[in-house]
């Protein structure tokens, strides 16, 4: 079992959304917690603009702070090597989706041997609406990172009017998906407010912590 998880995906994907909940259930299952925010591409859906709540909760923020809080500049500060090798903690990495942005993972590739990576899909955004663009953005951002993708997740939605049929029109794209990448779906996303759903994969039930979210 590797210790360390990074979510990835493409612009409005919802990855930054899940990286949160994700520390926020690892907590809660009694566990020491570092999020680091490494998304030098999107100003607009940040972990760090979560420090607050992440205090709350006791997990670690790790990013850029003072006047570089929300520099579009990829600075990795010292202390993400360090949680990343702590054994005592459990570390969420939230990276940046595009091409740009996940070439940083590339600077840290001795750093990341022991995290899982999660490649975040909703499939009702452009580029990731058929298996075969999935597979083609899959195998882009592998390339430009020099990494291997460990994990898919059906992230379908449309905000506050996602439907249980729109969730599973998602599973059934990234079933296929994963069949041609040989890579399995970790989980599906469904929103808290939707309350039960059976659907193909594990369930991650989702709560809304950013202000503004394509979660």
């Amino acid at each position: 079992m590797k210790k360390n998880h990074a979510f990835i995906g493409p612009f409005g994907s919802g990855k930054t959304e899940i990286a949160l909940n994700f520390a926020i259930k690892e907590v809660k299952k009694g566990k020491k917690v570092a999020l680091a925010d490494l998304d030098f591409v999107s100003p607009y859906f940040r972990s760090r603009d979560e420090e607050k709540l992440l205090n709350e909760y006791g997990i670690v923020p790790v990013f850029p702070k003072g006047h570089l809080k929300y520099a579009d500049t990829p600075i990795i500060p010292p202390a993400v090597f360090g949680y990343l090798q702590n054994p005592e903690y459990t570390t969420v990495l939230d990276i940046g989706g595009e091409e740009d942005g996940v070439a940083v993972v590339g600077y840290m590739k001795d750093r990341v041997t022991n995290t899982y990576f999660y490649f975040v899909v909703n499939t009702r955004r452009p580029f990731t609406q058929t298996p075969e663009e999935i597979v083609d953005y899959v195998t882009r951002l592998s390339k430009r990172g020099r990494i291997e993708v460990d994990f898919l997740v059906n992230n379908t939605n449309l905000q506050e009017e996602t439907t249980p049929e729109i969730i599973e029109e998602g599973e059934k794209i990234l079933e296929k998906a994963s069949g041609i990448l040989k890579i399995p779906v970790a989980f599906t996303v469904v929103p808290e407010f939707l309350g039960e759903f059976e659907g193909k994969f594990p369930i991650f039930t989702l709560k809304r912590y950013l202000k503004i979210a394509f979660w």
